[in-house]
C-alpha cells in the first residue's frame, strides 16, 4: 500500500505541482501568452484544492481514500488532456480547474487521511514512508518532462503524463484494499471524535504560515541564493541540495525520531528555516550549502507532520474531515506565496523576505508550543478491512 499509494503521489505531484518549472517558457512561447501567465495556472488548481480540501476530507471520512485517489488519477489525466490541447486562455482555464479538482481529490491529505482509516494511530510509518517515496517527484518528475519536450514538444509532454496517470496510476491506487472510517474508541479525553476547535485554528496556521515559507521560498531558492551574493553556478549548485535534504530528514524521521511525539519532530521542523535564515544573513554566499540544507530538512520534516500530528493529537476518527479544515488555508498559501515572495525579492531584497518569512516560522514555533500532546491512548493498529 505504502509502494502504491507513494507512486501515485510521485506521478500527481510530478505532473502537476512540477510541470510549470519545465513547460512554462515553450508554453508561453507557443501560446502566446507571458511566462506568468502558465504558473498563474498553477496557482488557480491549488486555490482550488484549497477551497475544495474540507469537502474532499468529509468524503474520505465516510467512503474511506480509495475512491477519490482513483478519481484523481481519472481528474489529472482528463486535465492534462485538455492541456495539451489548449489553444489560449480558455483552454488552459479549463485545464487547470480540471487538474485543480484532481489536486483535492488525490493529493497528499487524501492519502494521509486513506492511511489513517485504514490503520488508526499506527499511520505514521506509512505516512513516512510515502514522503520518502513522493519526494522524488521533483527528481524523476522534472527531467522526464524535459526529455519529452525537447524530444516532442510540450503537448506530447502532457499526453504522456496523461498515459502514465491511465497506466499506471489509476493501477495503483486500484489495487488499495476497501476501507471502512474507523470506529469511535471510547476515551477520558478529546483526542477521537471532535477535535477542539483552538487546537485546529493553531495546527492551519502553522501550516498555512509554513505553506508561505517553503513554497515560496523553495519556489525563488536560486535568485533568493544569488540577491544574497552567491554566484549563479553556487546558488544552484546550493539549490540542489533541497530535495535530499528533504529525503534525508524524512529518514531521519522514519528511524532516529519516531520514537519522539510528532508535535516534537514539528517544532524542529518550523525552527529549521530561521536557523538557515540566521546562517545565511550572517556567513554570507559560503552559507548558501548550510541554509538550503537547513531550511530542505524543515521542509521534509514538515510534510510528514501535516499527516502524522492531527492524526497524533486528534486520533483516527473525524481525521479527514479535520485534514481538510487544517490544510485549505495551507494549500491556499502555498498558491499565493511565489507571487508574493518573487514581487518581494524584487522591491526589497533578499535580507527582507527572510526576515519576514524568519517571522513566520518562529511565530508557527509557537503556536506549536502552545499545543499539548494528549496522553497516549492503548490503541493498537488498525487493519485494513475489506469489503
Amino acid at each position: 500500500m505504502v509502494l502504491a499509494l507513494g507512486i501515485g503521489q510521485t506521478l500527481g505531484y510530478a505532473s502537476t505541482y512540477y510541470l510549470p518549472a519545465i513547460l512554462a517558457v515553450p508554453m508561453a512561447q507557443d501560446l502566446g501568452l507571458p511566462t506568468w501567465a502558465i504558473f498563474a495556472g498553477l496557482s488557480a488548481s491549488l486555490l482550488i484544492a484549497g477551497a475544495l480540501a474540507p469537502l474532499a476530507g468529509r468524503m474520505v471520512d465516510a467512503r474511506g481514500g480509495r475512491p477519490l485517489l482513483l478519481a484523481s488519477s481519472l481528474l489529472f489525466a482528463a486535465g492534462l488532456l485538455l492541456l495539451s490541447q489548449a489553444n489560449g486562455l480558455a483552454g488552459l482555464a479549463a485545464a487547470w480547474v480540471v487538474i485543480g479538482i484532481g489536486m483535492a481529490c488525490g493529493l497528499y491529505d487524501v492519502a494521509f487521511s486513506a492511511l489513517a482509516a485504514l490503520f488508526g494511530r499506527s499511520a505514521r510509518g506509512p505516512i513516512t514512508g510515502i514522503t520518502l517515496i513522493a519526494g522524488f517527484a521533483s527528481t524523476i518528475g522534472w527531467p522526464f518532462t524535459a526529455w519529452i519536450t525537447d524530444a516532442w514538444g510540450w503537448r506530447e509532454a502532457c499526453l504522456a503524463w496523461t498515459a502514465l496517470h491511465i497506466l499506471v496510476g489509476l493501477m495503483a491506487y486500484a489495487s488499495l484494499p476497501h476501507s471502512t472510517p474507523p470506529a469511535k474508541v471510547p476515551t477520558t479525553g478529546s483526542t477521537d471524535g471532535d477535535a477542539p476547535r483552538r487546537a485546529i485554528m493553531l495546527l492551519a496556521f502553522v501550516f498555512a504560515a509554513q505553506g508561505v515559507v517553503n513554497s515560496g521560498i523553495g519556489t525563488h531558492l536560486p535568485g533568493l541564493l544569488m540577491s544574497a551574493g552567491a554566484t549563479p553556478a553556487a546558488a544552484i549548485a546550493a539549490a540542489a541540495l533541497l530535495g535530499p535534504a528533504q529525503v534525508a530528514a524524512r529518514v531521519a524521521e522514519f528511524g532516529l525520531m519516531r520514537r519522539l511525539h510528532p508535535l516534537v519532530a514539528a517544532r524542529v521542523a518550523t525552527m529549521a528555516h530561521p536557523a538557515a535564515a540566521a546562517a545565511l544573513l550572517v556567513g554570507g554566499p559560503v552559507a548558501a550549502p548550510i541554509f538550503a540544507g537547513l531550511h530542505g530538512g524543515g521542509s521534509g520534516l514538515l510534510s510528514i507532520s501535516r499527516g502524522a500530528l492531527p492524526l497524533a493529537l486528534f486520533g483516527p476518527a473525524g481525521y479527514g474531515r479535520r485534514q481538510g479544515l487544517i490544510a485549505g488555508p495551507s494549500n491556499i498559501a502555498v498558491a499565493a506565496a511565489p507571487l508574493i515572495v518573487g514581487l518581494s525579492l524584487d522591491l526589497v531584497g533578499a535580507a527582507a523576505v527572510l526576515l519576514v518569512t524568519t517571522l513566520l516560522a518562529l511565530a508557527a514555533t509557537l503556536a506549536l508550543l502552545v499545543l499539548r500532546a494528549p496522553p497516549q491512548l492503548a490503541e493498537g493498529p488498525v487493519a485494513p478491512t475489506e469489503r
